[in-house]
């Protein structure tokens, strides 16, 4: 169970680290969009803070991933953001199905091996 927690957190951690340094520094053009995902996509550029800062929080939360530090804290903190990225995909851009599964299925995993950690959050 050990080793199997580290690669899916060290696979997840290249796949958020990847995504953000590629944001921040253009590494590739945009694709195309098309309807529904356009809109929702020209809407999340016209907040101006929201994007930086969802690639912000996946940078902290992939270098805690890769490094094994605060690994907990980033695993609550990436929980949202995994959440909107399998809904944008599943409503708006089903090509990334398998990606979007895999982080957010990734992260219920990760958070699943530290359970003992997170039982004081769902105690009344």
């Amino acid at each position: 169970m050990k080793i199997t927690t580290i690669i899916i957190r060290t696979l997840i951690g290249a796949l958020l680290l990847f995504a953000a340094i590629s944001y921040f520094f253009q590494l590739f053009p945009e694709p195309p969009l098309v309807g529904n995902m356009k809109i929702f996509n020209d809407g999340i550029k016209a907040s101006i803070y929201l994007m930086p800062l969802v690639k912000i929080v996946e940078l902290l939360c992939g270098l805690s991933f890769i490094t094994g530090k605060f690994t907990q804290i980033a695993y609550i903190i990436l929980m949202p953001i995994s959440i909107n990225i399998l809904f944008t995909h599943f409503f708006l851009a089903p090509e990334g199905n398998v990606v979007a599964s895999f982080l957010f299925l990734g992260n219920v995993f990760l958070m699943y091996t530290k359970w003992d950690s997170y039982k004081g959050l769902f105690v009344a």
